[in-house]
């Protein structure tokens, strides 16, 4: 059985999952922040480009944990998935800080390394993604209403990594030195590296079964040879070189990507629905994946704008100038409050962590823990010997804008959790709810468009319209992202459940490649783009085009939402 101490206590291993998966987002999210400026400001991309790169990167980076997911499933298991996917994205990052150090001296080299080391982070990205979520649900035994909670912590770790990972790398690399977006990548890496060892020390003891078995182990029956370092080391390289390959392709010389998610999409369809052995009331139900999955491209398309086009809207277009003077004794207040937190912290691993089993992972949050005091302690001491009584913050770096939708997951998750059980009989179904988050989304361009209109060329905007554009995008998410998972969940036969959240990671990447393209489409002062008969001229255009798209499509799943809410009640 799991290790529990009472009625809401969780499997340790659960904390371990937490842990790897917070690392590794700080080192995507982190990465991500930084790597449209980098493109623009050190390799010195044009913004259509560097847009268009940025679609096909994060696009791959949504399309290969499907080959991860069944090459781990199949051969070589979810822990050395995790592991090795880990090392890949570690190398990768590595292998941008290279770029990142020679983009001046050695242009060429650098260049070559940049999609080296993108490809590597695909390649990385494609083993890990799929499996550590997978072991959450593994924990716990069927029907523990332990399950769902244990998702929302998860989900936790996630945007914690993906709040600290644009702060910390943002504040490393983007101080408006290009010479310095390496730190990013260096802290990018060192987090992965984090990641993989948690893992690597940890897995075996705790991420167990509740009969106590090892979860995420080598699949039975597996051919020896596929499991030899050389022939995993020879795979992973073949698979890398094929994703930079890919990469390249696609950003520099046709645009396929697009054309192979369609493809893909059609023919799980055609395997789908040429099966006779589903029922009617299963095809409707797979229908209405088929149909909320397209509304998601559109929701994705324009969030996903935050990592190029709303980037650079905030690197150029908004003031981000504070000048806040924080009084020394605010901060002191902070630290107190912290130094308390870490003590509570030390007592609970004392007691939850006490038996002699437990001495390796209750040494290294000690050690977390001691990190942490000696940061908050050295940064106080250094405050004190400045002897000056307030702190000036001059300017924020446009990148750490990416850390305020994770932030506000972190803050409004349970005021969500709370809303949908008390609505009762009126909680809204899964297709007006998606509605919802559209309707949101559009909302956050919009207000971000009221911001912009009329303003003059170049002239900067309060950061009030980024940041409450942010939180609208963020409420969007809560009706959408979790909603729509736990709808292909629900309705996927058995049979095809694999398959049907595969549609679902396909409607994301391709959303993701889409929201590169419509990146191109960001105006440049004096530059007009024409987008299906839609002039774009500047950047109130820009944001309605977002408007009408988030606003169009919200409409019609609304309009759609009874008609699907029948399919999914299919009985025959």
């Amino acid at each position: 059985m799991p290790e529990t101490s009472g009625p809401v206590s969780h499997p340790k291993g659960l904390y371990i999952l937490f842990v790897t998966e917070m690392w590794e987002r700080f080192n995507y999210y982190g990465m991500r922040a930084v790597l449209i400026l980098f493109m623009t400001k050190a390799l010195l991309f044009s913004k259509v480009f560097a847009a268009n790169l940025y679609g096909s990167y994060t696009g791959l980076i949504y399309l290969t944990p499907l080959l991860g997911g069944y090459i781990a499933d199949r051969y070589w298991g979810n822990k050395r998935s995790i592991i090795i996917g880990g090392v890949v994205m570690a190398v990768g990052e590595i292998i941008l800080f290279a770029s990142a150090s020679l983009f001046h001296s050695y242009p060429s080299l650098s260049l070559l390394l940049f999609f080296s080391g993108l490809g590597c982070m695909i390649a990385g990205n494609g083993f890990f993604k799929p499996n550590i979520s997978s072991l959450v649900g593994q924990l716990y035994p069927d029907g523990d209403n332990r399950k769902d909670t244990a998702y929302t912590i998860f989900y936790m770790g996630i945007n914690t990594g993906g709040a600290l990972g644009p702060i910390i790398c943002g504040l490393a690399g983007d101080t408006g030195n290009p010479a310095d977006f390496k730190w990013a990548f260096l802290a990018g890496g060192i987090s992965m590296i984090i990641s993989v060892a948690v893992q690597v020390v940890f897995h075996h003891r705790y991420v167990t079964a509740p009969d106590g078995k090892v979860l995420g182990l080598t699949p039975e029956r597996v051919p020896v040879k596929l499991l030899q370092p050389a022939a995993i080391i020879a795979g992973l390289a073949l698979f890398a070189l094929l994703m930079i390959g890919l990469l390249y392709l696609d950003a520099t010389v046709i645009n396929y990507l697009s054309y192979l998610m369609l493809a893909a999409v059609v023919l799980i369809a055609v395997i789908i629905f040429r099966d006779r052995s589903l029922t009617h009331a299963e095809k409707q139900r797979i229908k209405v994946i088929f149909i909320v999955s397209f509304f998601v491209i559109f929701f994705w398309a324009a969030f996903e704008q935050a990592g190029a086009s709303l980037t650079f809207f905030t690197d150029e277009q908004t003031d981000r100038q504070l000048n806040w003077r924080i009084p020394i004794w605010c901060i002191q207040l902070v630290s107190a409050l912290l130094l308390y937190t870490l003590y509570a912290l030390f007592r609970k691993a004392q007691q939850r962590l006490s038996s002699p089993a437990d001495r390796p992972l209750r040494l290294t949050v000690y050690g977390l823990l001691l990190f942490f005091l000696a940061g908050i302690t050295g940064t106080d001491i250094y405050l004190l010997i400045r002897q000056e009584d307030s702190l000036l913050i001059r300017e924020i770096p446009p990148s750490l804008f990416l850390s305020l939708g994770s932030i506000y997951i972190v803050l409004f998750a349970p005021f969500f959790a709370w809303l949908w059980p008390r609505l009762g009989k009126y909680e809204p179904s899964a297709p007006v709810k998606m509605a919802i988050g559209l309707l949101l989304l559009a909302c956050g361009y919009l207000w971000i468009a009221v911001g912009v209109k009329d303003i003059a060329p170049g002239t900067k905007v309060s950061i009030i319209w980024i940041t409450g554009m942010y939180a609208l995008h963020a409420f969007g998410e809560f009706c959408l992202s979790p909603i729509g998972l736990s709808l292909v969940n629900r309705l996927s036969p058995l049979k095809f459940s694999s398959l049907m959240m595969a549609v679902w990671f396909l409607a994301t990447a391709a959303a993701n490649k889409f929201a590169g393209v419509l990146s191109t489409l960001y105006p440049e002062h004096g530059r007009t783009v024409v987008f299906l008969g839609y002039a774009i001229r500047n950047a109130y255009d820009f944001f309605l085009l977002f408007v009408a798209m988030g606003g169009v499509s919200a409409i019609v799943l609304l309009m759609m939402s009874k008609w699907l809410s029948a399919m999914m009640a299919a009985r025959k």
